[in-house]
């Protein structure tokens, strides 16, 4: 059996998708492949493999132990990428961005997320040559479309009509998440019910944190905050929705998209270029704030296009699947034993 370690805290702070991305991995590998790998997590015992989720400074010094192995980096974001998600003091946030790059430069292998970033890893003086691109994938035991019936009940919990029109957005509320569109768009459609699951994962040095709390402590009436949810619950709200919308001004690969493409409900994202790579045809693209309220009018009273829209996600789901991320995932692992 080959031997991983996986060194992580990604699952420390609820309602990231890094920590999402993490566990969905863990549980694809024990179940599919019990007997081809042994999976540890922060075990520190000599292994084949060693697969760092996180960049924690004690894993950067352990990169210089031979018990570790071939070193995998996973890379969910870039210093660039964390513009408008943090807000850190000037010096602080060069040294760290300094670190993260000097962090992925000990690694032998890096795992990317997102296709857009191999060209900017590049840039950083990584050879092209160790960079593999695996997307992230969502398990369908977990995200799956409910009956009519099913539905009806959740909302009927939720205190929701079943006539209303119902649009669902998760993630951590972050001014990169286009939040402040999000509301904006609650006030233009005052009879539509919109919901954002999600919350401050990183607390007050969450970028834009004072503005985006005055707004979760008083949204619009027919906008609402649950906060952070549970993963277990989660598969819920995208049940509720007649409509998902995303509309982050960047994003790495987000869970949340997945999730909502598996659950067959019917996706609307801000044009951004890591769309276009992985998953056009997909999904309703809007750029401006005007077009995405145009075509939130359009689809409401379009059923036809909905329906169609939700067909469309379903088939994204297949191939974002955990079926087939597997295989990906073994071949991928036991090419870097053949390699050395």
């Amino acid at each position: 059996m080959i031997k991983i370690d996986m060194y992580s805290t990604a699952d420390h702070v609820k309602g990231q998708g890094v920590g999402s991305a993490y566990l969905e991995l863990i549980k694809m590998l024990k179940k599919h492949f019990p007997d081809e790998f042994d999976i540890t997590i922060n075990n520190h015992r000599p292994s084949d493999i060693t697969h760092y989720h996180t960049i924690n400074l004690r894993y950067y010094f352990s990169t210089f132990s031979k018990k570790r192995g071939k070193r995998i980096g996973y890379v969910h974001f870039l210093p660039e990428t964390l513009e408008g998600s943090l807000n850190l003091p000037k010096p602080i946030k060069w040294i760290f961005y300094k670190y993260v790059i000097a962090f992925y430069k000990r690694m032998q292998e890096i795992v990317v997320v997102n296709p857009t970033f191999i060209p900017k890893l590049e840039a950083y003086g990584i050879n092209r040559e160790k960079i593999t691109y695996i997307p992230n994938f969502v398990s369908k035991k977990e995200f799956y479309p409910l009956t009519a019936e099913q539905k009806s009940a959740i909302r009927e919990k939720m205190g929701i009509s079943k006539d209303k029109f119902v649009v669902v957005g998760t993630g951590q509320v972050q001014t990169r998440k286009g939040i402040l569109d999000f509301a904006r768009l609650a006030e233009k459609n005052p009879d539509v019910t919109f919901i954002w699951a999600g919350g401050f994962s990183f607390g007050k040095i969450t970028d834009g944190y004072k503005k985006l709390k005055r707004l979760v402590d008083n949204p619009p009436k027919n906008l609402y905050f649950p906060g952070i949810v549970d993963r277990d619950k989660l598969f819920e709200y995208y049940n509720v929705a007649d409509l998902f919308l995303l509309p982050s001004f960047n994003e790495l690969f987000p869970m949340s998209v997945l999730e909502a493409f598996s659950c067959g409900t019917p996706v609307m994202l801000r044009s951004l270029d890591l769309y276009k790579e992985i998953i056009s045809g997909y999904y309703e693209p809007f750029s401006t704030f005007d077009e995405m309220n145009s075509s939130l009018k359009t689809l409401m009273n379009n059923p036809e296009k909905l329906a169609e829209m939700s067909q469309k996600s379903l088939a994204a789901s297949d191939y974002y699947s955990e079926d087939h991320l597997a295989s990906i995932w073994n071949k991928f692992y036991k090419s870097q034993i053949k390699e050395g």
